[in-house]
This record gives C-alpha cells, sequence and structure tokens, in this order.
C-alpha cells in the first residue's frame, strides 16, 4: 500500500517504541529492594504461568557508533568469568524470592554482544539457569549473534540447550555505511551465519536492519534490502536510526551532515517496505517483517502475539525478570531496572542484595491503558472499557477522531480497529493511549528529545 507523503510528513514525530507502558521516561521512582522483594513474591504467588528471562551480556570488542544500547567495550575476555559470575548470583537471589521452582517460557540473551563469550562460558551459564527450572514444552529461547564472530560451536552449544531463534545484528551491508558505523562485516559472514544456522537446526532467523544511518541513499538501500530478501531471514526488524548523541556519546563520532535528510529518510523507510512486502514478508507492525510459515506472524493471526522489553513474541508471558547490569524486569503491577553501571551493579551482587534501581509501580488507570496499547500493537484492535470512560473521553478520543480524519483507525460503538493504511502508524495510535504523555503535555515538540521520531 502507498502511503502519501503527507501523512508520512504529519506523522514523523518523537514518540515512544512502547516496549512497555508507562514508558520508560515515566520511570522516576526509587523502589528500594526490600519493596521489589515484595512485589516479586507476591505477583509468583498469585500466577504459576511461566516466566520470561532476560539476560543482558553488556560487552563488546568495538563500538558501533549508531548504538544506543548499554555496553562496555573491552577486547579482555577476562571479564566474562567475573560478570556470569554476578549473574548466576543475581538469579539465586530471586529463585529465593520465588515458590519452587519457576517454569521458564522465554529466554533471550541481548547485549552488548552476546557471542563476546566463549561457547563454553554460555554453556555454563545456560546449563546452570537450566537446572533451576522447569522448561516449557512450547519455550522459545533465542540469542543476538554477531555475523563476524558466531561460531558454529556457538550455534551448536546454544541449540543443544534449547535454542532455536538466532537474530543477527546486520543494519546495512554497505561498505561505506559500515565503515561510518565502524560495524564492518562482509555480506559473506552474514550468509555463512545464517547458513550455518539453519544446518543447525534454528527454526527462526531475524536480521536488524536500520534505515536513515549516515551516507545511506535510496540506490544504497535497494542493494541491502535486496541482498537481505536473498539470504531469506526468517524475520526482518527494520528500525528508524533513532540519532540521539545527548545519550548516546558514541553517535558524535560522525559527521551530522552524514544523515539523510527528512525527505530521504522517508523514501527509505517507503522503499523497505516495499520491497520486503513485495518478497513475500508480512508486516507484523512497529518495524517487524515474517514470512508467513514464521511462528511470529502465525501467532498475530491467532491473536497471540505479545510485545515486551525483548521485542514481539509468541510467549504470553505476564512476567519478564531481567539479569545483569540495566536489565528491566516486568511483574505486571510494576516495572524496574539494574543498576547501569558495571560498578554499582557488581556492588550491589556481592552484598547479597538485587540491583534493582529506578523503576515504577502501576496505578489501576495504568494496567488499563497499558492492555489497550498492547492491544493495539499486537493486535491491531482493542475494546473501549466503560470504566475508563471519563479519561477516554477526555483524552483518548480527541486523539482518535484526527486518526479516523486520516483513515488509519475505525472506531464502531466500541471497538477500535487498525486500518490497512494504519498499520503503518501503529506506534502513533498506540500514542493516543498514552495517558501520561498527553496529561503531561509531552507532544511531538523540541521539549522531548528522549524519543525517536516515528520514521
Amino acid at each position: 500500500m502507498q502511503v502519501s507523503h503527507h501523512l508520512l510528513e504529519k506523522y514523523n514525530v518523537p514518540v515512544p517504541r512502547y516496549t512497555s507502558y508507562p514508558t520508560v521516561p515515566f520511570w522516576n521512582e526509587t523502589i528500594s529492594v526490600h519493596a521489589w522483594e515484595q512485589l516479586v513474591k507476591a505477583a509468583f504467588n498469585k500466577d504459576v504461568s511461566g516466566l520470561s528471562l532476560y539476560i543482558h551480556l553488556p560487552f563488546c570488542e568495538s563500538l558501533c557508533t549508531y548504538c544506543g544500547c548499554n555496553k562496555k567495550i573491552t577486547t579482555n575476555h577476562q571479564v566474562e568469568s567475573e560478570y556470569l559470575a554476578a549473574v548466576l548470583k543475581e538469579w539465586q537471589l530471586y529463585l529465593q524470592l520465588l515458590p519452587g521452582k519457576p517454569l521458564l517460557r522465554e529466554l533471550h540473551l541481548g547485549g552488548g554482544t552476546p557471542t563476546f563469550f566463549s561457547p563454553e562460558n554460555l554453556h555454563y551459564l545456560i546449563s546452570f539457569i537450566l537446572a533451576t527450572v522447569e522448561v516449557h514444552s512450547q519455550h522459545e529461547f533465542g540469542f543476538e549473534g554477531h555475523p563476524n564472530n558466531t561460531t558454529l560451536q556457538h550455534l551448536e552449544i546454544l541449540h543443544n540447550l534449547g535454542f532455536n531463534r538466532v537474530s543477527f545484528g546486520i543494519q546495512d551491508h554497505n561498505p561505506l555505511v559500515q565503515k561510518i558505523i565502524n560495524r564492518i562485516q562482509p555480506i559473506e559472514n552474514a550468509e555463512r551465519a545464517v547458513n550455518m544456522s539453519r544446518q543447525t537446526g534454528y527454526t527462526s532467523v531475524n536480521f536488524d536492519l536500520i534505515y536513515g544511518l549516515p551516507r545511506q541513499t535510496v540506490e544504497s538501500m535497494r542493494t541491502t534490502i535486496e541482498q537481505t530478501i536473498a539470504l531469506q531471514p526468517d524475520r526482518i526488524a527494520f528500525y528508524s536510526y533513532a540519532h540521539v548523541p545527548w545519550t548516546s556519546k558514541g553517535q558524535r563520532l560522525f559527521d551530522e551532515q552524514d544523515l539523510p535528510d527528512a525527505d530521504t529518510k522517508m523514501k527509505l523507510y517507503q522503499l523497505g517496505k516495499e520491497m520486503l512486502t513485495a518478497a513475500g514478508y508480512i508486516d507484523i507492525g512497529m518495524d517487524h517483517f515474517a514470512l508467513p510459515n514464521d511462528a511470529l506472524y502465525v501467532a498475530q493471526q491467532e491473536k497471540r502475539l505479545h510485545r515486551n522489553f525483548m521485542g514481539y513474541t509468541t510467549q504470553q508471558t505476564k512476567y519478564m525478570i531481567g539479569l545483569g547490569v540495566s536489565a528491566i524486569s516486568d511483574i505486571g503491577t510494576a516495572f524496574t531496572q539494574n543498576e547501569k553501571t558495571l560498578h554499582n551493579y557488581y556492588e550491589a551482587v556481592c552484598n547479597n542484595t538485587l540491583a534493582v534501581t529506578k523503576g515504577i509501580i502501576l496505578t489501576e488507570e495504568d494496567i488499563h491503558f497499558k492492555q489497550y496499547i498492547l492491544d493495539i500493537s499486537c493486535n491491531g484492535q482493542t475494546i473501549l472499557q466503560d470504566a475508563d470512560k471519563a479519561m477516554i473521553t477526555k483524552f483518548v478520543i480527541p486523539e482518535i477522531e484526527i486518526l479516523k480524519l486520516d483513515g488509519l483507525v475505525e472506531l464502531e460503538e466500541n471497538v477500535l480497529t487498525v486500518t490497512p493504511l494504519g498499520k503503518h502508524f501503529i506506534r502513533n495510535i498506540c500514542r493516543a493511549f498514552d495517558l501520561r504523555l498527553l496529561r503531561n503535555h509531552i507532544h511531538e515538540s523540541s521539549h522531548n528529545p528522549q524519543f525517536s521520531k516515528a520514521i
């Protein structure tokens, strides 16, 4: 579907990615370790349906200048053992709070570069955790790999431990773009990584691509998409580059004049979506595409799709525990984030305390509106509840009326449905239910630089 330049321009405003609600800028509470422990105990005593586990592995051997993740640059692999010891100690602290062996439905290794760690150390980490849990029969385990250093041994060891998904951070295949962002990875490395993954038995291979990087052009993007399609990853995340040098200092290392202007960036976005859908990829929403036989698309069709800090997932877990520096946990009624520096993280865990720091305890209203946003981002539809009528009338309906006029949503009685055109603007539609944002009058302006633009 062709999207008009007018709509792309109108909705290309700063807006959250909605991996949580409330979004991280509103997490201004200091949640004590004791308070968090009590919240965790209460949550898991009420529900035993299973959990997701995210482990943040922050080390990278070199700095990719576009990256906004929490990472630590080092070539010293001696850091692996100390870090894994801290992560496993943190996990043991959580186990003391949980009633019996937890049911593990989802496990994800993120970074940083998880494949910075040796296959032997990853085996040690995962084996330790698996010995303390019950694994769900339909679990989903995945990890992020770098095409340059993901070895067959990495893939085999993790697959033997139950991993079935791998995601490769490609970003762009163009050598000039790779040089500027300091992520040089020949396409032969990506091809080798994909082939090894499939030969090993991984059922889903994902590529992360970014549009809006320095020195990208329409023609270079066309080539990158063509090369990607030729490798046939099962899923593709096609992200907008978020230029936030005030929080990601590495982004100051390249010339901002090399960034595509707004008009070119929109063309890159349109071209990528058109080429991917023409090649048979289904637009899942929020920058994600999947082939029709991939579990992500099947879950969306069956209304089983879920979204959390790991992105879209097929696992309907209410709870996510994050281990490692800066990792985020979600227990449905509260979010919290670990210490962001290795020093503070190590200090907390060595003192036998969880490393939690800032977070937020959700109100009843937050929980309701979190569900609206989940429904829209995962299912493209939500039902407006009478219990929220006052807030919906005051804040939401005025936003919906604008979206309706542009053909992005339909509202019949109390059912809001995203139109095919609206699928291009899921983040903007979710924003209509972001009471925290709307109440604080944090609109699309220079006063709100913490959010990247929608396109």
